[in-house]
């Protein structure tokens, strides 16, 4: 698993200087607003809702905003679909695209023009979706202050379901079943830990390995451009990066 995710360590570690503030609100805000829609309003009571806050909190959002993203999500204007899109980036880069839209035709046709611009093409539902396994990723922020040493956390994390732990030197990476989701959140929760993010993701158990870096950068930039769509919450590929790839990338 470590392989495939390095490109996403390397972004977080620059920092979020290269997203965009609105973007990431609005992205957060539907999310609240269907957790609230299919849940309930009352965090306490509602896992994804309260998951979601933490994350808008952690992203600096106003609580106003948060607020009035839980009412939308109680009456009637908050009717969004969830759908799911799968396609292709040259050289073969599988890519499968999750969305929150009120309007299908316009998501459809705003993906399918980022595509044709990048060098891609969409591809029909199926193609894509069953080279990826779902699990649950969490990510943790060191804190200097931790009382346990990276062994007795690794046990305890595994005694709340975790099948892989990255250790780095800013982060600790979670990785669990689908199925367990719900009580690793807890466990990290029991341990007091600074969770960055926790969300299900699309993890990729065969890769592409591009080794030309410019190839790899046209890629890039077309992950970037769908991520940059207001109706994608989450994109995920099979792209995965030589260390000597990864490397001009970031000299650049």
């Amino acid at each position: 698993m470590a392989g495939h995710n390095k490109w996403s360590q390397i972004k977080r570690k620059k920092g979020a200087l290269d997203a965009k503030r609105s973007k990431v609100f609005t992205k957060l805000i539907k999310e609240i607003t269907v957790a609230a829609k299919v849940g309930g309003p009352d965090p306490d009571g509602n896992p994804r809702l309260r998951l979601a806050i933490q994350l808008s909190k952690a992203a600096n959002m106003p609580k106003d905003n948060i607020e009035r993203a839980i009412q939308k999500g109680e009456g009637t204007d908050g009717d969004y679909s969830a759908v799911t899109y799968e396609g292709y980036a040259s050289n073969g880069v599988a890519i499968f695209i999750e969305c929150l839209t009120d309007n299908i035709n316009r998501t459809v046709q705003n993906l399918r023009t980022i595509f044709n611009k990048g060098n891609g093409s969409l591809a029909t539902n199926g193609s894509v979706e069953f080279l990826f396994d779902r699990k649950g990723v969490f990510v943790v922020r060191r804190n200097p202050d931790q009382a346990l040493p990276d062994e007795e956390l690794t046990l305890e994390l595994a005694d709340g379901g975790a099948e892989e732990v990255e250790m780095e030197e800013e982060y600790i990476t979670v990785y669990c079943a689908m199925e367990d989701f719900g009580a690793m959140q807890k466990k990290l929760e029991e341990l007091q830990l600074d969770l960055e993010s926790a969300e299900l993701q699309r993890l990729p158990h065969t890769t592409v390995t591009v080794e030309d870096p410019e190839a790899v950068r046209k890629i890039l930039a077309l992950l970037d451009a769908l991520e940059d769509d207001d109706d994608v919450q989450k994109v995920y590929h099979n792209l995965e990066l030589s260390e000597e790839v990864m490397d001009v990338l970031q000299a650049q």
